[in-house]
């Protein structure tokens, strides 16, 4: 049997790490899976000791459940911003830090219709809520990336008013998002069409995203604009629009029945979207 010298034995092990590295470098990476559950129209109120508790419920909820969450979006009217000294997004603010995730907020028309001095503007929301270091401020904005996709938080709020709509920032924040061609969700507040079939010009002025068309036509045509999410009509909703799943999710603070506090459970892999309703009891 012939033997192996010092050199080729070294030039083999070497050819035979290089070939380990190869096959590490070309196999593909088992794509990830987004989970995370959408909340949105609480509208937890001091003065309704139901509506704290329902909050409290939904994070040992969470907490017991979904302990494979990446994150909880909150999707506006979260508190009804009535309580002196900040007290109701004081209250708000500490039950979401309960979570074993994440969480990430943006404005409905009650954080931004103030009922009295003391309740808080954009500037004490975002200090309150949008200090995590993962998001990217620009603006009434904020955008974060994680596992490959990116979720941007768009504020479709109107000072002092109940209807919204996207300011011409808010557009070209998220057009040059999108224009980065990761898979991206939206998150905001009003929806962006008459789902719920209203005949009233007020009423549909005052729930559907007032400049929603051009909305659609500068964002929902960039074919990775995978998701919307919103609320503020408190109904339910999931429908194609332009490619896109935009989804309503109903109002937290609508329960189906006794403590059975509405959410919805997301999941995301390889750009494919599950989702479902899923109660508190």
């Amino acid at each position: 049997m012939s033997k192996i010298s010092r050199r080729n034995f070294i030039k083999t092990a070497v050819a035979l790490s290089s070939l380990s590295l190869i096959a590490d470098a070309t196999e593909p990476k088992e794509a990830e899976t987004l989970r995370f559950i959408h909340i949105t129209d609480s509208h937890m109120d001091l003065s309704d000791s139901d509506s704290v508790e329902a909050m409290e419920l939904m994070a040992t909820f969470i907490n017991e459940n979904y302990k494979e969450l990446d994150f909880v979006l909150f999707g506006g009217d979260n508190f009804n911003n009535n309580a002196p000294k900040n007290s109701d997004a004081l209250k708000f603010k500490a039950i979401i830090e309960k979570l074993h995730c994440p969480a990430y907020l943006v404005r409905g028309n009650k954080e931004s219709s103030p009922k009295n001095d003391d309740a808080i503007r954009l500037q004490e929301f975002q200090t309150l809520f949008c200090s995590d270091k993962n998001l990217q401020l620009q603006g009434k904005d904020w955008k974060f990336s994680h596992k490959g996709y990116t979720i941007l938080g768009l504020d479709s709020c109107v000072e002092n008013a109940n209807n919204g709509v996207y300011t011409e920032e808010t557009l070209a924040f998220a057009e040059s998002t999108l224009q980065e061609k990761k898979p991206t969700l939206i998150l905001n507040h009003h929806p962006y069409t008459n789902y719920f079939k209203g005949s009233d010009p007020k009423d549909i002025h005052k729930y559907v995203l007032n400049n929603t068309l051009e909305t659609q036509k500068r964002l929902f045509k960039f074919d990775n604009l995978l998701l919307t999410l919103s609320g503020h009509k408190h109904i339910d909703s999931v429908i194609d629009l332009h490619g896109t799943k935009t989804i309503v999710t109903r109002g937290f603070i609508r329960p189906l029945d006794l403590d059975m506090y509405p959410m919805r459970l997301i999941e995301i892999h390889n750009n494919k979207i599950q989702e479902k309703m899923i109660y508190t009891s």
